[in-house]
């Protein structure tokens, strides 16, 4: 398998296939395909791994695309204005993701869930108590809205991140939530009053906007429907 990250900030990623090889993609992902392609609705993992992909939000059924006859390509992209960046799975480099985040991956990533363990993170963290455990073998994209942070924290290094701006974690990274300061700054100072922390070591990834609070801002300003008075 070989792909491109493809455009700037409205990405999409194009994979080349060689017969034999397949990908698995989140439904209505696809952008194009070679004409040759198959597409088959699948239940990767069984029923049970469908389900726990239900309980995240996501689709029970993922597409899997082949070549058919052919080598071929087939391009995946996003439901909102962002990138796309590739995550190596391997033994003993799992990853941890926003349930919301996933596009697509090779046959050999099996998708699972992670449960927040920790209440007040699961509450106040910003991604729920469920999020995705990548593990297996193999290349998975996800897609962050806005632009991609990344970085790798060494062993007991502490990060605070903005409540919905952490995309994904290696699974080494200890994931909790802390007070945004004091409590005069916590309710008046506009961050909210609870910030995520993230503890090393491992690679953490991050967007740069949440889109729950893009189309919060939005509301407001959208036209409202008028109400017509009926005369008695």
């Amino acid at each position: 398998m070989k792909y491109e990250i493809v455009g700037d900030n409205l990405q999409m990623v194009k994979i080349d296939l060689s017969p034999g090889e397949g990908v698995y993609a989140e439904a209505g992902s696809m952008v194009n395909m070679t004409g040759s392609f198959l597409m088959e609705s699948q239940l990767k993992g069984g029923i049970i791994s469908g389900l726990k992909r239900a309980v995240t939000g996501e689709s029970i059924f993922l597409t899997r695309f082949t070549p058919g006859s052919g080598a071929g390509f087939v391009s995946f992209a996003g439901t909102m204005p962002g990138r796309i960046f590739p995550v190596t799975i391997a033994d003993q480099k799992e990853f941890i993701a926003r349930k919301e985040s996933f596009l697509c991956c090779d046959e050999g990533v099996e998708l699972d869930v992670a449960f927040i363990d920790k209440i007040r993170a699961g509450l106040f963290g910003g991604g729920g108590f469920i999020l995705q455990r990548m593990t297996g073998q193999g290349t998975v994209f996800l897609h962050c809205c806005g632009d991609i942070i990344e970085m790798t924290l060494l062993p007991g290094e502490v990060i605070k991140v903005q409540t919905g701006l952490v995309v994904g974690f290696d699974l080494t990274v200890g994931y909790d939530i802390a007070l945004a300061g004091g409590i005069t700054t916590a309710l008046f100072g506009g961050e909210g009053l609870f910030v995520t922390t993230l503890t090393g070591p491992g690679r953490v990834v991050l967007q740069s906007m949440d889109i729950a609070k893009i189309a919060a801002s939005i509301i407001p300003f959208l036209p409202k429907p008028e109400v017509k008075v009926r005369p008695v």
